[in-house]
């Protein structure tokens, strides 16, 4: 049975109070539409479908990176109106339409598929998705005859306190054959808001008689819409909660799982331990055995095994390889490659740099566009100049090195194998293998100078 979806997408979505459209606000670092276009790719759909607001040129953007058509509802007339511009795009297709809202990111697709399946069964013209809410006050009501056929749906305002007590409510998730079509164009304005309710259908086809069901499967947080910001962050926290909750079920330790934020393409091997307060975002992979503490950041990383990154750290589009130290207070800015076993200790920034195995950089230093050899040694205050004023340059220190406190390399500059360079020194040349570079202002020392100093100022 060909299969063709169409995503209701032009709502205005005026309640997020926010110039971003609402299908584009981010949820755990995707766009909410991504969450059902995800969904819709599993029932291998043969047409692809967005219906879109004329003002909303960012998402008309953001989908042209997605294999899927786009219909765009010239006036904003209602969700019947919006689905009449879906099957403008749909002449001489024949099969069923699968209809859901765009703002409705958790929506399963096991329940999908097995909505479609009892539709197809069933052999109706219509079908809606229905569930029982525990709190029905914010959804239509399904209204079922005597024999217990339902016969139309019916939102809130428009309830008879009889009516008011019922639970089945209506998901906004729709199937119906291609050639249902037609009754769109018989479905009237909504009197009070001027505008063509896809809810109606229900009541028309049943008035028309076409073969209708409404089936009641699945979940109620499966079909949390996303209305406001407060809406936005109870279904990232839903979310959120099934990605940990597998991660746990893999040998993944999470000591306050409620206040880790983990994205949907990161990946942990067994025994990592995740403490409170961190971000793991983009398609960052912790390596087996690492342990991520508090309020560390990583965004597009690989983190090897064994790996610890310490407190309030940020890692950027870098990698750690196994066994190595991060923090705490560190950064790694993108293209930076810390080698096994290495130590970047606090308040340590690191840049486009490649730092190999055994190196230690403990504290107060800045390594920018530099290649580090092998069991070197950062001393503290260490800065690569990398700047000019007009562009970069390269640092190269070779292996086994000693660089001193508060030193100043001045790229471009390389250091050879096994030399030591002095503390306090400022290198504006090469400095040859096995040497000692030192460069610093003779000291000089005053003899009683205190004494004359104190007596000048009277306080002697």
């Amino acid at each position: 049975m060909n299969l063709a979806v169409v995503v209701l997408a032009a709502g205005q979505g005026t309640r997020m109070k926010s110039q971003v459209p609402k299908v584009l606000h981010p949820v755990l670092g995707r766009p909410m539409i991504r969450y059902v276009i995800d969904t819709l790719n599993r029932l291998k759909p043969d047409r692809k479908i967005i219906v879109i607001n004329p003002l909303h040129d960012p998402v008309c953007n953001y989908l042209s990176g997605f294999d899927c058509e786009i219909a765009v509802q010239k006036k904003l007339l209602g969700t019947a109106d919006a689905l009449r511009s879906a099957f403008s795009l749909l002449h001489g297709f024949e099969g069923t339409v699968l209809v859901v809202n765009g703002d409705t990111p958790l929506i399963s697709p096991v329940t999908l598929k097995k909505f479609l399946t009892r539709h197809h069964r069933s052999g109706s013209d219509i079908s809606v998705l229905s569930f029982n809410a525990g709190d029905p006050s914010y959804y239509g009501r399904i209204i079922r005859n005597n024999s217990g056929s339902a016969c139309m749906i019916v939102e809130e305002k428009d309830l008879s306190a009889g009516q008011k007590a019922i639970r089945e409510v209506n998901s906004g998730v729709y199937a119906m054959k291609h050639n249902v079509e037609g009754l769109l164009g018989k479905i009237k304005k909504n009197p009070k808001k001027k505008e063509y309710y896809l809810t109606d259908i229900l009541a028309l086809a049943s008035k028309r008689g076409l073969k209708s069901d409404v089936i009641n499967i699945g979940l109620e947080e499966e079909f949390h819409g996303v209305n406001t910001m407060a809406d936005l962050l109870a279904a990232q926290r839903l979310i959120q909660k099934g990605l940990i909750n597998k991660l746990m079920k893999k040998g993944v330790r999470f000591l306050n799982p409620d206040s880790v934020i983990v994205h949907p393409d990161v990946r942990i091997a067994p025994d990592s331990v995740i403490y409170p307060s961190v971000c793991l975002e983009g398609r960052t992979v912790i390596g087996r055995s690492s342990k991520i503490f508090q309020g560390v950041r990583i965004v597009d990383s690989r983190i090897g095994r064994g790996v610890s990154v310490l407190d309030n750290s940020l890692i950027e589009g870098s990698r750690v390889d196994d066994e190595s130290s991060v923090g705490p207070f560190a950064r790694l800015r993108p293209d930076s490659i810390i080698g096994k076993n290495v130590k970047i200790g606090n308040f340590v920034e690191i840049k486009n740099s490649r730092i190999l195995e055994g190196t230690k950089a403990g504290h107060l230093s800045y390594i920018g566009d530099a290649t580090i050899g092998r069991n070197v040694n950062i001393g503290a205050g260490t800065i690569t100049c990398n700047y000019d004023g007009v562009k970069k340059h390269r640092t190269v220190i070779g292996d086994e090195v000693f660089v001193g406190s508060d030193t100043q390399l001045i790229a471009p500059v390389r250091v050879g194998k096994r030399a030591f360079i002095a503390a306090g020194s400022t290198i504006t040349e090469d400095v040859s293998a096995n040497a000692l570079a030192i460069s610093r202002a003779g000291q000089k020392e005053i003899a009683g100078w205190s004494h004359k100093k104190f007596k000048k100022d009277g306080k002697e």
